[in-house]
């Protein structure tokens, strides 16, 4: 009997700006602001803004952060991206809050293999 479950998982990530007391901001971020992703959608509280060049930094590791991943996998631990101004003392931690399931034929066109 084939398997037909084509369901595969991502976890749901938290990416909150954090700053040392008194360190210089250059990016716009405030402590404590943060965005969401669900899936392949970002989500901003209302109001909020995030830099272009933050984002930028942030986004080639989002994708493997949302990934299960080795506990001995450096992406399982490190946490903290540094702003890419290098004079700006903000950091943006990545938190992986929760575990989302997909289905595979609902996020692409493309079959799975056939056994």
């Amino acid at each position: 009997m084939a398997d037909t479950d084509d369901g595969f998982e991502l976890y749901d990530l938290r990416v909150e700006v954090t700053a040392p007391p008194g360190g210089p901001i250059y990016c716009g971020a405030k402590p404590g602001d943060y965005f969401e992703m669900r899936g392949e959608m970002i989500h901003f509280p209302p109001g909020q803004g995030f830099s272009i060049y933050s984002l930028a930094a942030l986004l080639p590791l989002l994708p493997a952060k949302q990934r299960p991943t080795h506990r001995n996998d450096w992406m399982t631990s490190d946490a903290e991206v540094a702003c890419p101004d290098p004079n700006c003392s903000t950091r943006f931690r990545i938190t992986r809050t929760g575990l989302r399931r997909f289905s595979h034929a609902q996020t692409t066109a493309v079959p799975l293999p056939k056994d």
